[in-house]
């Protein structure tokens, strides 16, 4: 819509009686002294007629240059949360050319009940000077008639009063105080170090573990998201005197490759959305005894790099940092007793910070196996404010080399305990400036991802668990320690045939000399993405040693002990094997022999994936056929040939149902085997045959994916 310029209008309170605006409630006079309350503060609307037109434009201060506007229909209201229930005296609404007719200007306690305080009937745009007696949190403009087609359109809504003096959080007012290189968190004026971890378990069962985060000397935990839900956790975090830094999040969030993708420099409906449910927790938590400061965003900055590239990543950039202030500065607006911080996986984003957000009161990092490095970064940098670490503990999965198999090879638990240990050391070396840590992780995931980083996966504790506690408390007195796990071998860890045995060895002892239990998991992670441990097939030989059946599927995979000393404790060591294609007696008489398809995949992933790439002998490349049925497969081993093995290596596009043929002439066929039950595991067959063709018929799908073999091995 156009702007519609009109000559502004101040009416006085004489000239308002005057009028032909109609008074409801009879006004006292409008305090002149009344600070204006409303600016900046969360504003809603019943519509906006488009991008950069929301109505958080009529609450920015910006009489001129930024606007509200409608949809084009009546009714349409605009309404502003003061925060507060607020005693109002006055309100000017600096109309765009699209103004009232007639509106009414409300008040409301909750948002829900509305009180009229001025009615007017015959506006004439311009500027509306308003007297107003009431009181509420909440004031809105209902537009009930248009001049004409329009909308309706404000460059400003502006509403005057007095809220009085926000009571200080029942647990003290949190500040950042000191200067440069001497600073200090401060919980109701004493020196609050953030001992901290970050919450896994839900909400819902955080009286159940708070409990235990106490006796480890934990008083912070750590959130990414805060809404209804949160309650549960800061009430249980209240109860046992630990507080909780209250996270938002914002995409993309959890660095490179998550959390989806928002236009910073664009998107103007998102940033107000976000605005809004910021302003709204805030408002709702603000004065809760468990909140000690706002966490906006995590790890957005570095994340952009998986949304922009070139000179749209670095102008994403700065319009996140940008859009983190605004959020502070919200923050700011609404809470004065809790800082505001904003959290990245990479030190490279705080020069952003350092730039377009101002209004932090500190900073916030992950970092694992760099974590001493974030010290000298802070240095060089020449930063003028504090920092917390709100995640760190031992190398990361992208942190260390690979092993034997090209995977991760993941720390010991050994290695895992004192990388918790050096991770607090570096941080609270950092006197003056690092304020403290929340460990990563408190959580309860029993699976891949958990059994890295988790203290207590499957509720189980770890060596870890008794370092964090150690590092928070300054002793292990009196605890029973878990098992510890050491020299783990697996044989052959290169070649492990699928579905048959390979070997697992370790040394497993108890500090207390508790009897063990011992257990044996797989996980899929590498080879199938599946990140759940599963329980193994195996049996002890005995001295630690244990003949574990390999999966049938082919890839590395991890393979774990954990060892429990019915106590509460556990041990976790993991290595990888790579699971091989099982040996077959005799030749493979497919190898490079002809071979045809009745469909294949040009493109797609890894293709092209032409028929000839199931007989090469290699299980890196694959046939691939059109997403159809049926589909066939067929070789030609140039004259008869005896047949005693068929080996089917599927991809994960495999065949549920399937025929074996053969044939003399390459027209006439046969079959020699019927499956109804393929899972794609390696299909081993056995045939007493003789016949110079072999084809797959293949009839059934087990997936939405065409078919798809790595290997067509035929063997004499």
């Amino acid at each position: 819509m156009p702007s519609l310029r009109r000559p502004a209008l101040t009416l006085t309170l004489a000239a308002l009686l005057a009028s032909s605006l109609t008074v409801i409630t009879a006004p006292t006079e409008a305090r002149a002294a009344d600070p204006l309350i409303s600016q900046g503060k969360p504003a809603t609307a019943s519509s906006q007629e488009g991008d950069g037109l929301s109505a958080a434009q009529a609450v920015d201060g910006d009489l001129t240059g930024t606007r509200w506007a409608s949809q084009w229909s009546d009714p349409q209201w605009i309404r502003i949360d003061l925060g507060k229930k607020s005693d109002l005296s006055r309100a000017v609404l600096t109309w765009e050319g699209a103004y009232g007719k007639a509106y009414e200007i409300q008040a409301s306690d909750n948002g829900t009940d509305w009180t009229t305080l001025r009615k007017v009937t015959d506006g004439d745009g311009g500027t509306d000077d308003l007297a107003l007696t009431g009181s509420g949190r909440y004031v809105r403009m209902l537009g009930t008639a248009r001049p004409g087609g329009y909308g309706y359109s404000l460059w400003e809504f502006q509403v005057y009063g007095t809220q009085g003096d926000t009571p200080p959080p029942a647990g003290g007012a949190v500040k950042v105080t000191g200067g440069q290189g001497a600073w200090q968190l401060t919980v109701g004026g004493q020196p609050y170090t953030v001992k901290g971890l970050t919450w896994g378990p839900s909400m819902a069962d955080a009286q159940r573990y708070m409990p235990d985060l106490k006796s480890m000397g934990v008083n912070t935990v750590r959130t990414w998201g805060t809404d209804a839900s949160t309650k549960p956790l800061l009430d249980a975090a209240a109860a046992n005197g630990l507080r909780v830094m209250n996270g938002f999040w914002l995409q993309p969030g959890g660095g490179p490759g998550s959390g989806g993708c928002a236009n910073y420099v664009t998107d103007t409906a998102y940033k107000t959305t976000m605005l809004t449910e910021i302003a709204k927790w805030v408002e709702t938590y603000k004065n809760h005894p468990a909140t000690l400061m706002w966490n906006v965003g995590n790890e957005s900055v570095l994340g952009l790099q998986n949304c922009y590239s070139g000179a749209e990543l670095e102008a994403q950039r700065n319009a996140y940092t940008t859009f983190v202030n605004d959020a502070a500065k919200r923050i700011h607006s609404i809470d004065a007793d809790h800082p505001v911080t904003s959290t990245d996986a990479w030190t490279g984003a705080w020069p952003y910070y350092k730039r377009n957000a101002p209004d932090l009161d500190l900073y916030s990092m992950n970092a694992y196996g760099d974590i001493c490095g974030v010290r000298q970064d802070w240095v060089e940098g020449g930063y003028t404010k504090p920092y917390i670490i709100t995640e760190t503990g031992p190398a990361g999965e992208w942190e260390v080399p690979d092993d034997a198999n090209g995977v991760p090879d993941e720390p010991t638990d050994v290695q895992k305990r004192d990388g918790y240990t050096k991770a607090w050391d570096c941080t609270t070396g950092h006197r003056g400036v690092a304020l403290g840590a929340t460990l990563f992780h408190y959580g309860l995931e029993h699976d891949f991802g958990g059994v890295w980083f988790n203290l207590i996966p499957g509720g189980l504790k770890r060596l870890s668990y008794y370092s964090v506690k150690k590092a928070f408390t300054g002793s292990n007195a009196g605890d029973n320690l878990p098992p510890v796990i050491s020299n783990m071998t697996v044989t052959p860890a290169g070649s492990a045939p699928a579905g048959g045995e390979f070997t697992v060895r370790a040394d497993i002892r108890d500090p207390e000399n508790d009897p063990l239990t011992n257990k044996i998991f797989l996980s899929g992670n590498y080879a199938t993405g599946d990140k759940a441990l599963v329980p193994a097939q195996f049996r002890s030989t005995g001295n630690g040693t244990f003949a574990v059946t390999a999966p049938e599927k082919l890839g590395v995979w991890k393979v774990y002990i954990q060892s429990e000393d019915g106590k509460g404790n556990a041990g976790i060591e993991t290595e990888s094997v790579k699971v091989v294609a099982p040996p077959v007696n005799g030749t493979n008489v497919a190898l490079g022999k002809p071979t045809t398809a009745s469909s294949s995949q040009a493109s797609y992933g890894d293709c092209p994936c032409p028929p000839e790439r199931a007989t090469d002998g290699r299980t890196d490349t694959r046939w691939a056929s059109d997403w159809s049925d049926p589909q066939w497969i067929a070789v030609d081993l140039g004259a008869r040939t005896p047949l005693r093995t068929l080996q089917l290596v599927w991809d994960p596009a495999y065949a549920k149902s399937y025929e074996v043929q053969v044939s003399d002439d390459g027209n006439a066929w046969r079959t020699v085997h019927t499956t109804t039950t393929g899972n794609g595991d390696i299909d081993t067959i056995a045939l007493t045959e003789t016949a110079r063709h072999v084809r797959l018929q293949l009839t059934a799908r087990g997936t939405g994916w065409g078919y798809s073999l790595h290997e067509f091995g035929i063997y004499s």
